[in-house]
């Protein structure tokens, strides 16, 4: 059974536009994250998501859940197909679709799904990313790969073609297992290590974890939007008939039906944690930007050295 769920996006602190969108209509939850020129990546997303809503969770498990996708797919085609503002525009999708205790996923491109069971995280999706086949082929390291330039490239979106392969699965759920659907907002910013210990901290208050993670991807930069969604499993529903999101305040509640996501200001995303308490997530992610700050001094004089090396040549 379903337990509470939860819901949150924030557009960062260097985009103007939040072009990630989300679904969190039990049993069905699902993230998009827009990419395109201007406002298309925000258009994309929206129009995948309200695909998912439009079409309904249904039956079928990892079928019905590719049935939605593709119909989110025809959508933004035939949209980027007929405006030339949204021409070239897709969109990331992660779908997940929860039947009793198991969870079909449908996934197209670098957004992700975790599984929190038993203190541990792990990464339910693959990235159909540049960055990922360049690690599978092995020409990057882990460590190389989260500092590469175009770790944002993905090889497979929705929209950007008349079809799409979607990768599907099946999870057996366990009581107590919490499930994060995420853009890459946080991941890029964010280290899964960090990501567990902020989820486990706040395990009872799923709205406390949620803002905690945006809080941590705002502090590691915030370069791009930042939208999760979380659902538990448990042996009961929950006790009012209503689900954690729809019991939180209005200023934070997602529109479940509407076109527009909540979007919470920077300073709406501290999460309710005691700041002397948050000291070990904060040094991981101050030892991530020291090793980002390292890599890039590295490059650039690599690169400098290159520089004067063929500068030296063309004089002598």
């Amino acid at each position: 059974m379903i337990g509470r769920v939860g819901g949150i996006t924030d557009t960062g602190r260097r985009r103007r536009q939040n072009e990630d969108a989300y679904v969190s209509e039990p049993p069905l939850f699902a993230i998009a994250d827009g990419m395109g020129g201007a406002q298309a990546g925000e258009v994309a997303s929206r129009l995948a998501s309200a695909a998912l809503r439009e079409g309904g969770a249904g039956t079928g498990g990892e079928e019905r859940i590719v049935e939605l996708i593709q119909e989110a797919n025809r959508r933004v085609y035939d949209r980027a197909s007929t405006d030339p503002a949204t021409s070239g525009m897709g969109t990331t999708m992660t779908v997940a679709l929860v039947d009793g205790d198991r969870v079909a996923f449908g996934h197209v491109g670098d957004s992700r799904a975790y599984l929190v069971r038993d203190g541990e995280l792990v990464q339910l999706t693959e990235d159909h990313s540049l960055v990922n086949e360049l690690m599978k082929s092995g020409k990057l390291s882990p460590e190389e790969a989260y500092l590469h330039p175009q770790r944002s490239v993905i090889t497979r979106a929705v929209g950007t073609d008349p079809d799409v392969d979607v990768d599907t699965f099946t999870v057996d759920a366990h009581t107590g297992d919490l499930f994060l659907l995420c853009s890459d907002g946080l991941t890029d910013a964010v280290s899964a290590d960090v990501i567990l210990e902020l989820v486990e901290r706040e395990r009872d208050d799923i709205d406390g974890a949620l803002r905690a993670l945006v809080k941590a991807a705002n502090r590691g930069g915030g370069e791009d939007n930042i939208t999760i969604v979380a659902f538990e499993i448990e042996e009961d529903a929950a006790r009012d008939g209503d689900t954690k999101e729809q019991a939180l305040p209005p200023e934070l509640q997602p529109h479940a039906h509407g076109d527009e996501e909540d979007t919470l200001d920077e300073q709406d995303a501290v999460p309710v944690v005691d700041p002397l308490v948050d000291e070990p997530g904060l040094e991981l992610e101050r030892r991530q930007r020291r090793r980002r700050i390292v890599a890039r001094l590295v490059l650039l004089l690599a690169v400098g050295a290159v520089v004067a090396l063929v500068v030296w040549r063309i004089v002598s």
